[in-house]
């Protein structure tokens, strides 16, 4: 049930994989059952871990340095750096998180990749 269209872009906006047209989340992080436009089933569909390691690389990176560089430069003291940054990181966090559930999400899709558990090994 792979799709043709671009995983990536339709990810980054949310949109179902198949259409391009339903939502893909029915809640902020939580995936719809099935897209509202084509009716294609996502219920098994799991985007699983993997954004989250991207968010924490991301953020990591890019958003903890800046909080660091702003603290030392202007000899901040703690407390008003992390009044300042801990907001920051958590919204930046959720954001990014959402981008690349969708992002996951689609690619997952496109590739026709499920998760494998126990139950679906054979012995």
């Amino acid at each position: 049930m792979a799709s043709k269209l671009p995983p990536v872009q339709t990810g980054l906006k949310g949109r179902c994989p198949v259409c391009g047209e339903g939502t893909l989340f029915k809640g902020f992080l939580e995936f719809a059952d099935r897209c509202e436009a084509c009716h294609a089933d996502f219920s098994k569909e799991d985007a699983g871990d993997g954004p989250t390691v991207f968010v924490i690389f991301i953020v990591g990176i890019f958003i903890v340095p800046l909080a660091l560089g702003f603290s030392m430069i202007l000899n901040a003291p703690m407390w008003l750096t992390l009044l300042i940054w801990i907001p920051i990181i958590i919204i930046v966090c959720l954001i990014l998180l959402r981008v690349l559930r969708g992002v996951m999400f689609n690619l997952q899709w496109k590739h026709d990749a499920l998760e494998i558990k126990s139950k679906d090994i054979q012995q």
